[in-house]
Order: C-alpha cells, then structure tokens, then sequence
C-alpha cells in the first residue's frame, strides 16, 4: 500500500509538470499559428489509452505513464520524421516562422517550469510557512558522523557560513555543504574555514545511513543493553546517564564516543549518575572498542526538534521569498555537475532513476510534502531542459539563437545530424549513470525515454 501512495503521488507530479510543461509550448505555437498535430500526456507507441482530435490537433493519453509531448508540424524533433521536411516550408510550419518565435516557442516550456516552481513556494509560504531546523539553536553546536569527520567537520562545531553565506537552515545546509568550496565553522571560540574534503563527501553520496551527517547533540543516557556486554556485565543499567569517561568531564554522546575510539580490549572507568547518586563502573572495552550499550535516541530526537522553526509570511513576502526558493533549488541543480564528474566523488554513481525517485515520495499522502517535490523537480527539469544539448530544449535553442546572431539558419541537414548525435549522447549518458541498476534497467530505460524526450526509438512519438 506504501509503494502504490508512493507511485501515485510520483505519477500525478509528474503528469502536473508535464501538461503544463506541454502548454509552455503548445500556447506560444497555436499563438504563432504553427500547426500541432498532437498533445499527448504520457507516450504512446504503438498505441494509446484515449485520444480525441478537436480541430487539427490530437489531444491524447498515452499507456507509458512518464512524460509527454507535443508535435509541431515542419520541427526537426526526436521522431527523426523528416519526411515533411522534405517538402516547401508551408506558412503553418514551425521552420517557416521567424527566429525569435521559433526561440519563444522552444523555450516556453522551461519558462513555465520556472514559474510554476515559483507559484508553488509561494503558495506554500502563504499556507503553512517554512518549516526548517534553525542552526542558530543548535547551542552546544552539532555531533557529527563518521563520514561526517572525513569531509573535515568536528564534534562542537557550529556552522558559520557556507562559501561565505550565512547558514540558516539545517537542511539546506547539508546539502550546500556538499556542494560548497568552503565552509566556515566556530570551533573552541575560533572561526575556522576549510575546503569540504572529497572523500568524505564520496562517503556521505555512496552510504545509504550516512545522509544525515550532522545532528543536534544529545545527552549520554543508556538505554538497550546487550546480554553479554561489558556494560551490562559490570552493572550499568537503562537509565544511567553518564557524566565522565576515565575521569573525564562527558557532557553528549558524541564526546563518549570519541572517548571511546581506539580503546580496544583496555580498561575504561565510566562514572554515572542514577537515582541522584554518582556510581563508577571499571571494565574492559571488548576487541572491537564498544561496552555493549545504546543511548536514548529519544533524547536525540528531542534534541533535533527543540531546533525546529517555522517561519510564516504575509503575501508580498510570501512571493520573494518563493523566487528566492525557486532560485536556490534551480542554482542547486547546477552546483550538482560539479559531484557528479568529479573523479574522486564520482557523484555519478549514486544517481537515482525512476525507483529513487518514487523512494523519495512520502509514503502517506503528505500534501506538503508532495507540493515541495513538485516545485523541486519543476526547478530540476527547467535546468535539464535548458542544456544546450541537441534533443532538449536548450539544444533547440542554441541553433536559433545562433541564427538571430548570424542571421543564417543552420542547415536542415546538420539540424537532423545533431539531433541524432544529441540522442544517442544523452543515451550513452543516462546508462552510464544508471547502467549498474540491473534490477531497475527497464523502468530506467522508460525514464530516460521520457524525461530526455527519446522518442527516437518510439517511432512519430513527440517534439519538444
């Protein structure tokens, strides 16, 4: 049941993106009097759920539930049907119309992505505010993991500023953190800058536990016990908060645990208080480092909600508030090309396809929730589509963007060459990302027929 929420929250954001998306470019058409012979959501090769033609269009429903597309007579498109290019440009072709047009009508669609992005961060502003853990309430600074530490983070720590900006929100945070060039801490009551080291972060990217590498710190209280651990066996019981590790002040797990490193198989004295009593316990670590105990995660999560804030907006600062959101996560997009051909993060490899994405969508219907995603993706499908790679939008409008400043078109030819190669590059891409997904191949295959538009291998499928 949690997997079909999942997969029907995915598929209704992304038929809402995509019709509209659509609209970005039939709209301008129809506006220019181009002719569109169709309007689909989601493909249909070989055949399709329902269609209806009303005027010279066909409006339809296609049974391959990713995407969509529109057709516009006399484009050089993915279906690659160049049969009516051969024929004179008639008046309603989209080759017959003027340069700038062409560009309107190409780049419609990202437009609308963007604004679309920008309405919904507004709207959410307006209706229940931003939600987000405050890092100025994280008093006692933060407690790091271990892939945390590897990229150059500390226990204590308190996050300054992120290439120079100051850092608000923990959520954004851990995010612009693994995109950042440098990031500025107060550590023992001094500014510290330092460049996030890559290893850490290939950690963080490749390690399923590791997403959330800082946390609020919480106190060292024991909760679960193993049978035959060396706490239990020396007497600690559920409840013991400890205050000192071999005679040393422990104020938060964190500071326990590093206490802990590398004390294999050596005795250890751990004072804690129970009952308003202070006890001491004296035993030895076992071979691995631990005494066979749990902290109260309780605590931790009490920890990370005492940071929780939401903030709420009246209307006008509701909508800046929405372009700066929208901005962020489009400026995001692009800072990940930096992790994802990186050699030694190799950001590539933790990619998701269509089954990562329905993994993100909440498993209860959570309006919020699925609206957010929805404004997000917006955002991430306008930059894919503005990359001026031929197949996408931005390829498109490359070519005319270098015939408003040439005043010469390029040539019909090169236009069906470039075409071809963008496929087959965007193609090599999306496998070499996704070509170790075995399990998921095929629903990877569909997703790159549908987000890249590679209706070169579903014959007549769409355009832009």
């Amino acid at each position: 049941m949690e997997l079909a929420t999942q997969i029907f929250q995915f598929i209704l954001s992304i038929s809402i993106l995509v019709i509209l998306h659509e609209l970005g470019h039939f709209l301008p058409a129809k506006w220019f009097k181009c002719r569109v012979d169709k309007f689909y959501l989601f493909f249909d090769p070989w055949f399709s759920l329902a269609k209806k033609k009303i005027g010279e269009t066909e409006y339809g429903i296609g049974w391959l539930p990713f995407g969509g597309y529109v057709k516009i007579a006399g484009m050089v498109d993915e279906s690659m049907d160049t049969e009516q290019l051969k024929q004179p440009a008639q008046p309603w072709e989209f080759r017959s119309k003027p340069a700038w047009q062409r560009l309107i009508i190409m780049l419609g669609g990202i437009f609308v992505n963007l604004i679309l992005a920008w309405a919904i961060y507004t709207g959410l502003n307006l209706s229940v505010g931003e939600k987000y853990h405050d890092l100025a309430k994280f008093e006692n600074g933060i407690a790091v993991s271990e892939e945390g530490a590897k990229m150059g983070l500390m226990n204590g720590d308190k996050i300054l500023k992120i290439d120079g900006k100051p850092a608000v929100r923990m959520e954004n945070s851990m995010i612009n953190m693994l995109l950042a060039n440098e990031i500025t801490v107060l550590r023992n009551g001094k500014e510290v800058s330092f460049a996030p080291k890559e290893d850490g972060i290939a950690h963080i990217l490749g390690s399923k536990t590791a997403k959330l590498y800082i946390q609020n710190r919480f106190a060292p209280v024991v909760d679960s016990l193993t049978e035959e651990g060396p706490a239990k066996q020396a007497g600690l019981q559920k409840g013991d908060k400890i205050v000192a590790l071999n005679g040393k002040t422990i104020r938060f797990f964190d500071e326990f645990s590093d206490g802990l490193a590398g004390k294999k198989n050596q005795p250890i004295t751990v004072d804690v208080f129970r009952n308003n009593e202070l006890k001491r316990f004296t035993f030895n670590t076992n071979k691995e480092g631990k005494i066979g105990f749990g902290p109260d995660f309780g605590l931790a999560q009490k920890a990370i909600e005492q940071t929780e804030t939401t903030k709420e907006y009246s209307f006008l600062p509701a909508i800046g508030r929405g372009f700066e959101r929208t901005v962020e996560s489009l400026t995001m997009q692009i800072k990940q090309f930096k992790l994802m051909f990186n050699k030694k993060i190799k950001g590539y490899k933790n990619v998701g396809g269509p089954i990562a994405i329905v993994k993100m969508m909440p498993k209860e219907i959570d309006w919020v929730a699925f609206w957010s995603f929805t404004a997000m993706f917006s955002a991430w499908l306008a930059f894919l589509n503005i990359l001026p790679i031929p197949g996408l939008d931005g390829g498109h409008a490359l070519f005319t963007t270098w015939e408003l400043i040439t005043g010469k078109p390029v040539p019909q030819k090169v236009l069906e060459n470039a075409q071809m190669i963008g496929v087959i590059f965007l193609m090599g891409l999306m496998l070499l990302i996704f070509g170790s997904d075995i399990y998921s191949f095929c629903f990877v295959i569909l997703f790159i027929f549908s987000q890249l538009k590679m209706a070169l291998l579903l014959r007549n499928m769409g355009s832009i």
